[in-house]
């Protein structure tokens, strides 16, 4: 079993340690005197915010330890700061440079400028990072601004037979490429002379108290180039061991100590606590809104894209949470419009034709509407074709599954087998119940008591539900365990892509021409 790489003090180290743990403890409230904006002067904090902190704190608990630092106000100011926005801008205006000089090549170069920062973000170049340096992106960024130079160098090759034109043109992409090096080099100097300064910093909480979280509150104390304040550390239990790291509450009370340190940066080091009952608790409101960072378990093991980050020698990773909502969803719903509109169109006279079939099978009432639960628990509709019907209201809403149920005649359980009767849904997905790819709806009757029998089957709401999903392409249909369906349901949600969405879609096609139903 991997455990958290051990510290082991040396007596120099130890030394020095115990010299830096009066400098850890948080500061008092002398200490913690706020800075007017206006003019920089250290004034004292009201006795007014002093006792309304102690009675946010409630009962046994230091309340100087959970005081806002000096400088949480220029927090505040820079919390909504990204990595991407200082640098994206000038990366585009790089770019854009040689529009300045001619506009003879202006759609290749926009085409250029557009591909590099796509290429870029693809790559991780716009993320944050605790160690900044040029020199830790540089092989990245050469190897990138290749990949781009020689994609486009190829396309206008293909359009433009003058070799004198794609000359000039390849011209230009070689200074904005060059003038990308030099801003990237400017804007990471801007960036860590800012954090020297604390210009731009982030209340960080560690969470842990052995060696690990001790070395890195003093790092953080001593190097404002991470751009991080320590704000103290919570653990499973309040630990007074020698050399652990002061603690401002457990981790119980992680989210008021997010709050009242005006924390936006959590650093998992080593906790004494089991990894379920900590994501748990990571996966709350406060804390999810936190940046994520934790320390590399296994020795050796790297960062993605090949840029290992640090602070100090400790290796640090982010941990990336899924984002439920920004362009990437923008660009997502506007496909599921794209692809219900088109496959109602293409589709039509299937649908038409299984209209007929279904009323030539049991007269009228062709369309089967039913209550599921959709994204955060909000119910809808579902349209459905019919293909039985159901004694009553009760049977349809808690009846599990009908797949032997003799009622259904041998047109239904061809629809059923092949999918057909799902096709009124696309109606569904232009309404914006529901998603081209997601998880599959369920009654709520059903969501109350997979909810209640699986901790994290609720967590498949995060989302909207689709007309299809990672786990019915990956047979988990009809009567399959609830837990399993749950697992693939919130790996898909974890892992989403619009190539994953892709993939998903190609395996139901294949899945409907084999009849695959049930």
């Amino acid at each position: 079993m991997t455990s958290w790489p051990a510290v082991q003090p040396g007596a120099a180290m130890e030394s020095a340690l115990s010299h830096d743990v009066g400098r850890l403890a948080p500061p008092t409230v002398e200490q913690s005197r706020p800075v007017d904006e206006s003019d920089q002067r250290v004034l004292p904090r009201p006795r007014a915010a002093e006792q309304a902190v102690t009675e946010r704190a409630g009962p046994g608990l230091d309340t100087t330890a959970v005081l806002p630092y000096a400088g949480s106000a220029t927090s505040k100011r820079t919390r909504s700061l990204r990595a991407w926005m200082v640098t994206a801008p000038v990366d585009l205006v790089a770019l854009l440079t040689p529009l300045l000089l001619t506009d003879r090549y202006w759609r290749g170069t926009l085409f250029t400028a557009a591909l590099t920062v796509t290429i870029f973000a693809a790559g991780g170049l716009y993320r944050g990072r605790r160690h900044v340096s040029i020199l830790d992106e540089l092989p990245t960024l050469c190897g990138r601004l290749l990949a781009s130079a020689g994609t486009v160098a190829i396309i206008a090759a293909t359009r433009h037979g003058s070799v004198e034109y794609v000359a000039g043109f390849m011209r230009g992409v070689a200074l904005s490429a060059g003038l990308v090096l030099v801003g990237r080099t400017i804007t990471r100097r801007a960036v860590v002379l800012a954090r020297q300064r604390r210009w731009v910093e982030h209340n960080a909480i560690i969470i842990g108290s052995g060696p690990i979280s001790l070395e890195l509150a003093r790092l953080l104390r001593r190097n404002p180039r991470y751009g991080l304040r320590f704000a103290g550390c919570v653990d499973s239990t309040h630990r007074h061991l020698p050399g652990a790291a002061p603690l401002i509450g457990t981790l119980e009370d992680l989210e008021q100590r997010i709050a009242l340190t005006e924390c936006d940066v959590l650093i998992i080091a080593d906790p004494e606590c089991p990894e379920p009952a900590l994501m748990e608790l990571l996966s709350r409101p406060a804390s999810a809104r936190c940046d994520l960072w934790a320390v590399q378990r296994l020795w050796g093991s790297r960062s993605p894209g090949g840029m290992p980050d640090h602070i100090g020698a400790i290796p640090v990773v982010q941990i990336r949470y899924t984002t439920l909502s920004g362009p990437r969803w923008a660009v997502k719903r506007a496909s599921d419009l794209v692809l219900a509109s088109v496959a109602l169109v293409l589709l039509s006279p299937v649908i038409l034709l299984c209209a007929m079939l279904t009323f030539l099978d049991g007269g009228r009432g062709i369309f089967f509407r039913q209550e599921r639960i959709g994204q955060y628990g909000k119910p809808f509709k579902v349209i459905k074709f019919r293909t039985m019907r159901p004694r009553d209201e009760h049977e349809s809403q808690t009846n599990w599954s009908i797949a032997d149920d003799r009622r259904v005649g041998p047109i239904g359980r061809f629809m059923r087998r092949t999918s057909l009767d799902e096709l009124p849904q696309l109606w569904n997905i232009l309404r914006g119940d529901m998603t081209v790819v997601g998880p599959r709806p369920e009654r709520p009757y059903f969501v109350e008591k997979f909810s209640a029998e699986h901790p994290d089957y609720a967590m498949r709401h995060r989302v909207p539900v689709g007309l299809t999903g990672l786990a019915q392409v990956s047979g988990l249909r009809g009567d399959t365990p609830i837990s399993d369906r749950a697992r693939f349901d919130n790996y898909y949600i974890e892992n989403w892509s619009l190539w994953l969405d892709t993939k998903v879609l190609v395996r139901t096609i294949a899945e409907v021409f084999r009849g695959g139903g049930r």
